[in-house]
């Protein structure tokens, strides 16, 4: 058994069966489940080098899926899906997927892909930080849960995933392109306007005085910092 544990979110349990079959028998340690939740139940509580992923769930939008996790963890994506639209894969691969391959497939085919993916993967990868802690604020990514001196916020979903693009890098200036690719993806690399929109709206719900920000500062011209 390698040192290597692959992640697999599929939905269909002959797929998910043919596919574990072939990952053990290259020696791959591998964890399955088939929803979006168990899946980000399993990249909070374990080591996962490499995702396989199916869009199709029935909790949730797979493409959604990828951008938010890409805010929290490193780790390398592979969808598995039946979606063969050329406009379906270049909205996974701006969301953050690494590679793409189209159901049906052949086991030969997936396991050259998984292993060039696994080539770029350093083997110390971990999985971040669910809990954090500033001012009054507190943020537990695992049960996705913001509080305000013990009392629950709402935050929608936007909020919430710029939230965790910021707490992936605090104390770093983090460029206006990255937190737009982060959070919206690459085709809004260009719109700033969506970012200080929803900046403005996390400093009205988590900081004491939101014209004068402690927490979420502005780097003029550049971006912004989460001082915490």
């Amino acid at each position: 058994m390698s040192d290597t544990t692959i992640l697999l979110v599929e939905d269909e349990v002959q797929i998910r069966r043919l596919v574990r079959t072939a990952l053990e028998d290259e020696g791959h340690h591998v964890l399955e489940c088939g929803t979006l939740k168990e899946g980000m139940a399993h990249l909070h509580a374990d080591t996962i080098q490499l995702l396989i992923l199916d869009l199709g769930l029935p909790d949730g939008d797979g493409i959604v899926f990828i951008r938010e996790l890409r805010t929290q963890f490193l780790l390398s994506v592979l969808v598995l899906s039946a979606r063969s639209a050329e406009g379906e894969k270049i909205r996974a691969l701006d969301a953050g997927a690494n590679d793409y391959l189209t159901k049906p497939f052949s086991t030969g085919e997936l396991l050259a892909r998984v292993r060039a993916q696994l080539r770029h993967v350093p083997q110390e990868v971990a999985t971040a930080e669910t809990h954090f802690h500033f001012g009054d604020i507190e943020v537990d990514l695992a049960q996705r849960s913001v509080t305000r001196s013990g009392e629950l916020l709402r935050l929608t979903p936007i909020e919430y995933r710029l939230l965790c693009a910021m707490l992936a890098a605090p104390g770093k200036v983090l460029t206006y392109r990255h937190l737009l690719r982060a959070v919206w993806g690459n085709a809004f690399v260009e719109s700033n306007h969506y970012l200080r929109i929803y900046v403005s709206h996390l400093r009205q719900k988590l900081e004491d005085d939101p014209a004068q920000p402690r927490f979420f500062v502005t780097e003029t011209g550049v971006g912004y910092r989460l001082d915490i």
